[in-house]
Order: C-alpha cells, then structure tokens, then sequence
C-alpha cells in the first residue's frame, strides 16, 4: 500500500487513540449453558487474568484497562481494590468498568431491580452502591449496568411497574456518583427473558438513563440485537443525541453468539466505526466513547484469541478513520449514491496492515504482535504453571 505523509500521520494519530478494553472473565475458563470448557493455560485468579491482559496489551498496545465483575474480581469487596491496582500497574494495566452481578445468585431467579420483592431490589441496590464504591476507590470511571431482569410468560409481571421500579434504582445509583464517574446502561432483547426484557433495546436504555440523570449514557452490545438490525442506525442516533457512552464489542451469526470481533461481519464493524469516524470529522471532535470487548473465549485459546480481537479492532478502526469524509458528504449532498457507497468500500477494501506494522515499530511494538506472543514463551509457561490445578477443575465438573 502507498501512503501519503499526511495519510500516515493521519493513521497514526487514529492509532494513538483509539484503545479497546478488555474483560477478565475472557481470562477464566468459561463455556456455554451446556457446559464449561477447560483449557490448561486458563487464568484462575484475578491476579492471574490481569497478568494475561497484560500481555496481550504489551504486544497490540491497544488494551490498556481490564473490565471487572465485582461478583468474581472482587470476593473480598473494597479492601481488595488497593491490592488489584498494584498488580495491574505491575503488568503494565489499569483497573476498567465495573460491571456489577446482579443476575447469578438465586435471590435474583425473578429479577433484580424489577423484582417484585422490596427487599430483593434494596438488596439489589444495595450491590450496586458496593460496585460504585469500589468504582470510586479504583480511579474507575465507568459503571456497565447489565440486567437479566424480564418475564417468561405472559402475564408473569406488570411491564409498567417493572420499568417504574428501574427508574427508581437507576436514579438512586446515579445519585451516588462524582467526579467523571458515569454509568452506562446495556440493553439486550431476549435471553435469559424469552416473554418480555425490562430493557430490551436502545431506546429503553435511552429512557432509563435520561431518567437516571445526566452521567447516565447508553451501552451497546454488538451481539445484543435481532437479525439484520441496522446497528450503526442506531449508533449514528445515540451520537446526534450525546447518549453513546460505550460498547461491548463481539461479532454473531445467529444471536447474542459472542464470536471473535470482526470475523463473521467485519464490514459491520467498519461501519460502526465509520459513523463515529463521520461524526468526529464533523463535529471537529472525537466523542466520549469506551471501548470494551466482551466476548466467550471457550474454544480458541484465551489469550491469543484476545490479541486477535485486538488487532482485527486496530484494522478496522483505521479503515474507518481514513475514509475520505469531505468526499462522501459532498456525494451525499449530490445524492451521487455509487460515489458515495464506493468511498466507504474503497476504505474498507484498503489493507491497512503495512501501516499498522509501521506505527508498532515507531511505537516500540513488535510489528507482528501474535507472532511475537508466541515466540515470548508465555503461553508455555503459563500452561505448565496452570495445568495441574485446571486439571482438577475439570475432575471435579466432570
């Protein structure tokens, strides 16, 4: 590929800011509602997933913060934050969202903050007020709000009081906020809800956080939407209405798969990029936006499939930033729709890669980072150091 000066210092400085953060439990050994699948080099200890994180953020340089679920990163509570920051400063990471857990444990089987119990939403609340604080103590801006909260069966609940019940824990975990602090709400259309979910696409998460307040903005999960939703529709929404506070990025075929990024529609995750691209060119700012992978790793190996995500997220990002934004307005304003649709496949179709490898040797980076991943030698010793004890987590679920 041919670039210009000013093309390539254009990327570089796309390059330079775009960061992608990724989950713990993408760490641990996970599986699917069948089963858990077990991988001898699988982290089992927060220490252990922040260290793995580490690694894929030393050889991308990409994924500087790791997302956190209280429930599992944090059996201990608050005395365990001041701890896990050393560790994670220790490999080169910070602490991310905070995502609390209010779906696991058997007091939430009807329900979190649209239970019908008083006393299982305070409980509810109650967690979520932890999660801020441990939030506040970890120097973690965002709080990720996602709620397994809905009805099977017609009939089973009032949908209007469920959603005036989430009102009402969502304002009061928006009161305990400060600072930057903000809190995103997710959305998600059916699972483990089948009837109805009390937030089950975007603009219901646009309502409950308008009404939670104004550190209140919208998570969107790429796997969160039924077939063929014109997800970038709404994203280009949520940016004109300032309500766009982050994604979970994964890709999907069928449902909420949570596949590797980019590998079964990357042309939608170009696009995705592009409308943020488009606005940022437009506004003569980039928006406020985090970016979080959060995807199962049961299959391919944890690490290298996390190097993976962040590469194809690094190529994909560039591809949208270099899309020739005062050309495709000028077609759009002509109404000129095959110049306009072929500025966006001329930069899709652009291979990105040369760049990419010369912005990690001017970053100190290794130019190809899952093959110097494999030649560190990590995953060796971390898999003799691991296999023992994840053996016996495989005796004792069997």
């Amino acid at each position: 590929m041919s670039t210009t000066t000013a093309q390539q210092e254009q990327a570089f400085r796309a390059l330079d800011a775009f960061a992608i953060e990724l989950p713990s439990w993408g760490f641990a050994n996970t599986g699917t509602r069948f089963g858990k699948f077990i991988q001898a080099a699988a982290a089992g200890t927060t220490a252990e997933k922040f260290a793995d994180a580490g690694q894929v953020h030393r050889f991308t340089g990409c994924c500087p913060s790791v997302a956190v679920h209280i429930l599992w990163d944090f059996p201990e509570g608050l005395s365990g934050v001041e701890p896990l920051r050393a560790v994670a400063a220790e490999h080169g990471v910070a602490i991310g969202s905070i995502n609390p857990n209010v779906f696991q444990d058997q007091q939430y089987k009807y329900g979190s903050f649209g239970n019908p119990s008083e006393a299982v939403r305070a409980e509810a609340l109650r967690h979520v007020m932890d999660s801020i604080a441990i939030q506040r103590a970890a120097g973690s801006r965002d709080l990720s709000l996602w709620f397994a909260d809905g009805t099977n069966f017609p009939g089973s609940g009032s949908i209007r009081q469920r959603k005036q019940w989430f009102t009402e824990g969502l304002r009061a975990a928006h009161g305990a906020l400060s600072g930057d602090m903000r809190m995103l709400v997710e959305y998600k259309p059916f699972e483990p809800a089948f009837y109805h979910t009390d937030i089950a696409d975007w603009g219901m998460a646009l309502l409950l956080a308008r009404a939670a307040g104004p550190r209140a903005k919208v998570l969107v999960d790429t796997g969160h939407h039924y077939q063929s939703q014109n997800i970038e529709q709404i994203v280009a929404w949520l940016l004109d209405e300032d309500m766009l506070g982050g994604f979970h990025f994964n890709d999907r075929r069928y449902a909420d798969d949570d596949l590797t990024l980019g590998s079964i529609d990357p042309y939608q995750v170009f696009r995705i990029f592009h409308e943020i691209c488009y606005f940022a060119w437009e506004r003569g700012a980039a928006p406020d936006i985090a970016y979080m992978v959060d995807q199962s790793h049961n299959l391919k190996n944890k690490i290298e499939e996390m190097i993976q995500t962040a590469m194809n997220a690094q190529e994909l990002y560039l591809k949208a930033a270099l899309v020739d934004h005062a050309a495709l307005a000028a077609a759009q304003t002509r109404a000129e729709l095959i110049d306009a649709e072929e500025i966006l496949r001329a930069a899709f179709f652009t291979d990105v890669r040369p760049l990419l490898r010369e912005w990690r040797q001017t970053r100190g980076l290794a130019p190809e980072p899952l093959t110097a991943f494999r030649a560190s030698g990590y995953l060796e010793r971390i898999t003799e150091a691991r296999a023992g004890r994840n053996r016996d987590a495989l005796s004792s679920y069997a």
